[in-house]
């Protein structure tokens, strides 16, 4: 018997003040059961964080292979974003990169590995694609903060990140990293 995606809730406040986004969000964010719970946090920071008219999930979730974990669409459907999590291999990137005009990673992993298994590799427009990351202690606090339904308010200045997850209350940098 195959298992379901778990299926949380969260209530998100956003306030990025280096963007001048100011939102309450309703999400809700499927955990298919192979993602883990860093993978799925640190997708829902990037969904916060690159917050725009026409940001969504991709619709296959982490088993998408045609999709990052999160796009952006404009008005006539056209992929304007292209937001990889994790540690995507170098393929996906020079894909996207081909298919949309932006591209970024958000990453829970050690940034250098990430780096380094694409340093050297055929990514188009390599040199414009941000690596961003998040303090390790930062991501195992708040994944053992998420519930079922979460409130979550996020505040964003200077790229450095505060988060408060049900009540507790943690903050990051919001670490950029460059691939070429």
């Amino acid at each position: 018997m195959a298992l379901s995606a778990t299926l949380h809730t969260f209530t998100v406040h956003l306030a990025d003040v280096d963007r001048g986004v100011y939102q309450e969000l309703e999400l809700r964010v499927a955990r298919h059961p192979s993602e883990t719970a860093e993978f799925m946090l640190t997708r829902l920071l990037a969904y916060c964080l690159e917050y725009e008219e026409g940001i969504t999930f991709s619709d296959g979730g982490v088993s998408s292979t045609d999709e990052p974990a999160v796009l952006v669409r404009d008005l006539t459907g056209r992929l304007t974003a292209w937001i990889e999590v994790g540690a995507p291999d170098a393929e996906r990137l020079h894909r996207g990169s081909k298919l949309a005009e932006r591209v970024a990673v958000y990453t829970h992993r050690d940034p250098a590995k990430v780096l380094a298994q694409l340093t050297g590799k055929r990514i188009h427009r390599a040199d414009a694609i941000p690596v961003y990351s998040f303090d390790r202690a930062f991501i195992d606090s708040a994944v053992a903060a998420v519930e079922r339904r979460n409130t979550v308010t996020l505040s964003v200045t200077e790229r450095l990140l505060y988060l408060d997850l049900n009540g507790i209350i943690l903050s990051t940098p919001v670490e950029e990293h460059r691939l070429a």
